[in-house]
């Protein structure tokens, strides 16, 4: 890859006399010229824009097209009618997703990435986006660079560039000037990239490129690979493109029927683009963003911000959660109980060199780090660190190397199996002795002994180097002297148990993946009560290809000693079995699971590249959040599948009617007007739809957008409604012997009334009158029905082509509704029964 690196050493010179940053003032005149500090500068649209791009829906084109058309015949009141009508049906859609994006919006900046900057001389944090040319950046541990510069003082820094190189292993910048032969990435020492993240080290940058100009800003169209699609949105395509189906055939229908018939062509054409506007669930994508967005607020307020609104619904879907034990089922207050010899007993030493080696260590301090620093203050200033050797979670250990003056040490500590392997003589009271069978044996039933009781153990081992040994690296962790141990405790979280069993009662399973041992998480999980129903550890999966993991993942619930790629391998080979997985993770490590789980989810104090990798942030690192934000997306998806099941039933069910009323009678049985009336009214029907309820018994399991079970509903709910239609063409020219204008009258008004009022039974599986539906639900279709009925008595009606029905009528309408929704509701309990039983069928009991 090119690179234009700074090989000029004036970066580093006015940055080194200066070294106060840009003032305030600078940096806004640098913003305005150099832009934001984003990829896609530029690509949002105005309010106008966003506006116009919905007139793009060709069903829409096509009607004002229709429309202009009728006016040039002299159907000017069809044409106003019309425009009006698709003006004030765009209108309402996009005020409703604007509204709901922008909510959503200021959700997601309140999480968004930050970095320290120097500006008038201080250090702030500003958004990534705010970052200039000229910026002076901090970085440390867990940072992810904010944009492409230079290194201008760098303290053990090691970066990860695998997303610009594909290099694995992370690389050390240094503040240097480059040769003039240095012109790619792998070259550029003294050059840190945007989006490549710090593992270990602390450094000031100089910002020198940002946004598109970055060297992943030239090639973010290139590597950005869009996500894959959920089950909720698979679903929903795959229904959008059904009812496109039946309404292309059913449009088609109509127009073959009205021109066998010799109707006017003009105004065919306009009824069978009126019916496929009724047909197409044109409001879901307005229902599915404001219902998102609705949830999205909701659970801000339960403590948990929303960075991708498609995740609400597939949170609500996960029947498998993988999480790491620290944090989410202990306390995450880790206390050093225990720094013992190899004799068992309480060494001072053995703390002193842990203490050496956390306090000197630059990478992002673990807990267990931080447990051991106050524990004890231990007097350092004799020593000085030289070198290290960062953490990395294949050796699983760090190591500093240490001068004070006489000696001169390499201090090592991390997970004990790794420790001792890299041993070969181990001290007791300050005399050393070979390693030999014997001691191994002792020394592992001593560290097994600890893990057992709860503890997490570390080991701690050293060696003597010659005073001019002048750096440290992974070959120089050999041949060590193992000193003892250091035992820490995290007790269990209290609220843990309530939560997990909450969650096993709502179909969500825990699977805990860890790099702890498994003597350790078997000990918190019998103190939690978490039956141990199987555990793989990273050795046994590494031996394994992904068909042999995923045939043991569905058996197993804990996963330990496992590193950061073997975690993603057990997140994918759950996946693979047809489960939806969520993962919370806050670590460097968690990013790969994070990114690959149906839902990625961190919590606030995690590290940058853990919170950009995630989908949602936990503002409180709890269980009972997670459960919250999981009944939420459950919410969430029932009332969405509310507007699907009352766009495949009773809606569709009318569109229907009036395609097969084209057969027979001698005039339209409804006016286009009238059919986009009839459409516009029922989706204002439908708006507070987000705001309502959903019964216990729609949440209590993990649901997945099915389409079988929509297409059932449809075969079955759908002809009731198309039947009671068929009835009132037999009422209107039969018993009232209704001409053209009172037939549709007639036919609207009960259309309307029917497929309005059966929201009322369809939104819930049990009696209605049990399932109070939301009071603004409840008025919105009240109003709706009421202006159906009063409408045709209007001066407003008239211009629709309406006439007073009789009184009569609406006596026979009355009647008619009842029976209609009595019917329905007997209908749907039996749907629901046939439901139960052909579930209960399909379940084999297992010998």
């Amino acid at each position: 890859m090119p690179l234009d690196p700074p090989h000029s050493p004036w970066w580093l010179q006015k940055l080194i006399l200066e070294g106060g940053g840009l003032s305030s003032a600078e940096a806004k005149s640098r913003l305005a010229q150099f832009g934001q500090n984003l990829f896609s500068e530029g690509v949002s649209k105005s309010l106008l824009q966003q506006y116009l791009i919905r007139f793009k829906n060709p069903l829409i084109l096509i009607l004002l097209v229709a429309s202009a058309v009728s006016a040039f015949t002299g159907e000017v009141t069809n044409f106003f009618i019309i425009s009006f009508m698709v003006l004030l049906s765009v209108t309402l859609d996009f005020v409703q997703e604007y509204r709901a994006q922008l909510a959503a919006e200021k959700l997601r900046l309140s999480v968004s990435l930050r970095a320290k900057v120097l500006r008038d001389g201080k250090s702030v944090e500003i958004p990534f986006s705010q970052i200039v040319p000229g910026d002076v950046a901090l970085l440390e541990a867990g940072d992810l660079i904010p944009a492409d510069g230079c290194v201008i003082e760098a303290k053990d820094f090691f970066v990860k560039q695998a997303l610009l190189t594909g290099e694995p292993y992370p690389v050390e910048k240094h503040q240097c000037i480059l040769p003039e032969s240095a012109t790619d990435i792998q070259e550029a020492t003294n050059a840190v990239f945007m989006g490549t993240s710090v593992i270990s080290g602390s450094a000031k940058m100089l910002v020198v490129k940002t946004g598109v100009n970055t060297a992943i800003g030239e090639i973010a169209d290139s590597i950005s690979q869009p996500s894959m699609p959920t089950a909720f949105e698979i679903g929903t395509r795959r229904f959008g493109m059904l009812i496109m189906r039946l309404t292309v055939l059913m449009v088609m229908f109509v127009l073959l029927a009205n021109a066998y018939f010799h109707k006017p062509w003009l105004e065919s054409f306009l009824f069978a683009v009126a019916l496929a506007v009724g047909l197409t669930p044109e409001l879901l994508p307005m229902v599915v963003s404001v219902t998102l967005s609705r949830g999205a607020l909701r659970m801000a307020k339960k403590q948990m911000i929303v960075k991708r609104l498609s995740a609400i619904q597939d949170l609500g879907s996960i029947d498998i959660l993988c999480t790491d034990k620290t944090g989410t089922l202990t306390e995450a207050k880790i206390r050093i109980e225990r720094h013992v010899d190899l004799q068992g007993r309480s060494s001072e030493h053995v703390l002193e060199l842990a203490y050496l080696n956390s306090y000197f260590e630059s990478g992002l301090k673990s807990p267990l780090d931080e447990a051991i620093l106050d524990h004890e203050h231990i007097d350092v200033s004799t020593w000085k660190k030289i070198d290290e050797v960062p953490f990395d979670f294949e050796r699983r250990r760090v190591s500093v190397l240490l001068d004070n003056l006489k000696t001169r040490w390499l201090v090592v500590k991390g997970a004990p199996e790794e420790i001792v392997g890299s041993c070969t003589h181990y001290e007791v009271d300050g005399a050393e002795f070979p390693m030999d069978e014997a001691a191994l044996v002792k020394i592992h039933a001593q560290y097994q002994a600890l893990e057992g009781e709860g503890f997490r153990v570390l080991g701690i081992a050293w060696r003597n180097v010659s005073l001019d040994h002048p750096h440290a690296v992974v070959g120089d962790e050999t041949e060590l002297v193992l000193s003892g141990f250091a035992a820490f405790l995290d007790p269990p979280k209290e609220s843990a148990a309530s939560a997990l069993e909450a969650l096993k009662k709502m179909g969500v399973s825990i699977k805990i993946v860890t790099g702890d041992s498994d003597l350790v998480t078997r000990h918190v999980c019998t103190q939690l009560k978490i039956p141990v129903i199987g555990l793989l550890t990273g050795k046994e999966i590494a031996q394994m290809d992904d068909i042999g993991l995923r045939a043991r993942v569905d058996t197993v619930n804990l996963f330990c000693r496992v590193n950061p790629s073997q975690k993603e391998r057990v997140i994918q080979a759950i996946k693979a079995r047809g489960h939806v997985v969520g993962y919370l993770g806050d670590g460097i490590n968690d990013a790969p699971s994070l990114h690959s789980a149906d839902v990625g989810i961190s919590v606030d104090s995690a590290v940058d590249v853990a919170k950009e990798a995630a989908d949602m942030i936990l503002l409180k690192h709890d269980l009972h959040v997670l459960h919250a934000g999981v009944l939420e997306g459950r919410h969430t998806f029932g009332n969405i599948m509310k507007y699907i099941m009352m766009g495949t039933s009773s809606n569709f069910g009318n569109m229907f009617s009036m395609a097969g009323a084209a057969l027979f009678l001698p005039f339209l049985p409804m006016l286009p007007t009238q059919i986009l009336l009839n459409n516009i009214l029922y989706d204002i029907s439908e708006i507070p739809i987000p705001l309502d309820e959903v019964d216990a018994e729609e949440i209590r399991v993990p649901r997945v957008l099915d389409l079988n079970f929509i297409r059932n509903f449809m075969l079955v709910i759908g002809p009731i409604s198309s039947a009671f239609d068929f009835l009132t063409f037999y009422v209107m020219l039969v018993v009232l012997h209704a001409d053209e204008k009172l037939f549709q009258t007639g036919w609207f008004v009960e259309s309307l009334c029917t497929q309005v009022l059966v929201i009322f039974i369809i939104r819930t599986r049990k009696n209605p009158l049990k399932s109070r539906a939301h009071p603004v639900l409840t008025l919105t279709s009240l109003a709706v029905v009421t202006t159906a009925i009063v409408l045709p008595f209007t001066s407003l009606g008239t211009h629709f082509g309406f006439v007073p029905p009789p009184t009569k009528f609406y006596v026979i309408l009355g009647f008619m509704v009842l029976v209609y929704l009595a019917i329905v509701e007997l209908v749907k309990r039996g749907f629901y029964r046939w439901l139960e039983m052909k579930k209960n069928q399909s379940v084999v009991p297992t010998s």
